[in-house]
């Protein structure tokens, strides 16, 4: 579908070229019947540079794309509307190249108000960098904690103030959808204050794909998903959303370990293998249970979840399980997690998820 929009392009612009071969008397062009002037001819030429020029951005996937679609196509239709009687066909491909570039303005918006709040984000992280996490700093924890920290790799090294992550992932929108979507994400998280931002991208088909960020910061949950990067499909918040997103940030504390020493963390030893923390953050609070192996890893997470933000909306059990472990920066964590809600009418694993790479302690100024 790209190559076939990168061939009506380029096809597009090389037809405006007639108008400035016609201008210039390089060809009498018995099929354009309107006389065009030298001036007019320039605007022609102009044009087919602009789509051309689209045309190579586009497929660099280049983020000022958009803005030389834009002018190709108002400079292309004005001159098009001018000669109408020659010319007006060319409107069709003027619409599909501006419903193309309609959604890369919409991108080029996600990405920034995205980016604007990463940046924010990491501004805001704490400042414990350089810090070593010690057994000093575990004692108090559950034993089974403890043997995670240690085995993890954490005790001893730097502890972790923020961290970026990117992922690939097959994904389930529904119970009953039969076939895997593929997605890429990134996530940003903060361990001082508890928060995170992660963008998804998943592509439907040739035409569609969903973007979508989810956001827990100032004890606040929020969810937006949008088709194309135009058109809300979700934008869901308040106290369900706020809890939930929550307890996925309490989950995701074995990418984090240092996080599992926050004050806002109380723990409850179940017993050898087992504990359950509960995370307390502005007025929002969450509980979730963590499994562990006799070697010290983490297998497990399971937590009640509002499954939705309904009026109506229940408390599910969501369980987070580990198929595999990796090495990031001498610190072994779960790269490979499957997550399955627990309904009614069966299980729902919905989601497959592999972490691709981890960078611990980005400079709060970093630019994400």
């Amino acid at each position: 579908m790209k190559v076939a929009f990168l061939l009506i392009t380029c096809a597009h612009a090389l037809l405006h070229v007639l108008g400035f071969v016609k201008a210039f008397g390089l060809n009498p062009l018995p099929q354009l019947t309107i006389p065009i002037s030298r001036p007019l001819g320039l605007l022609w030429l102009a044009a087919a540079l602009l789509l051309i020029a689209y045309a190579a951005l586009f497929a660099l996937q280049h983020r000022t794309a958009w803005i030389v679609g834009c002018l190709a196509v108002i400079l292309s239709q004005a001159l098009i509307f001018y000669f109408w009687k020659d010319a007006r066909f060319g409107t069709v491909p003027n619409v599909l190249v501006l419903a193309v570039v309609a959604v890369g303005w919409g991108q080029a918006q996600f990405a920034g108000r995205v980016q604007r709040e990463q940046v924010l984000l990491l501004a805001g992280s704490g400042t414990s960098v350089g810090q070593t996490l010690a057994e000093d700093h575990i004692r108090h924890l559950p034993t089974p904690v403890k043997a995670w920290l240690r085995a993890c790799g954490a005790v001893g090294r730097e502890m972790i103030v923020n961290g970026r992550l990117t992922q690939k992932a097959l994904i389930k929108m529904k119970p009953d959808q039969h076939e895997w979507l593929h997605a890429t994400a990134e996530q940003y998280t903060t361990v001082a204050p508890p928060a995170f931002i992660w963008t998804v991208d998943l592509p439907l088909n040739a035409v569609m794909n969903v973007r979508g960020r989810d956001k827990f910061e100032n004890g606040k949950g929020e969810m937006l998903i949008k088709l194309n990067s135009l058109f809300d499909i979700v934008h869901a918040n308040g106290p369900k959303i706020d809890e939930g997103s929550l307890q996925r940030f309490l989950g995701e504390l074995v990418w984090f370990p240092s996080l599992a020493l926050s004050p806002n963390i109380t723990w409850h030893e179940i017993d050898s293998l087992t504990a359950e923390a509960t995370l307390q953050v502005q007025g929002t609070t969450g509980s979730g249970t963590f499994y562990f192996n006799p070697q010290g890893d983490f297998v497990k997470f399971v937590a009640l979840r509002f499954q939705g933000d309904e009026a109506d909306a229940q408390r599910k059990e969501w369980i987070l399980t580990v198929d595999g472990y990796r090495v990031f920066h001498g610190i072994k964590i779960p790269s490979r997690l499957q997550a399955t809600w627990k309904l009614e009418q069966g299980d729902w694993n919905w989601l497959h998820m592999e972490v691709t790479d981890v960078t611990y302690n980005l400079p709060p100024n970093k630019h994400p």
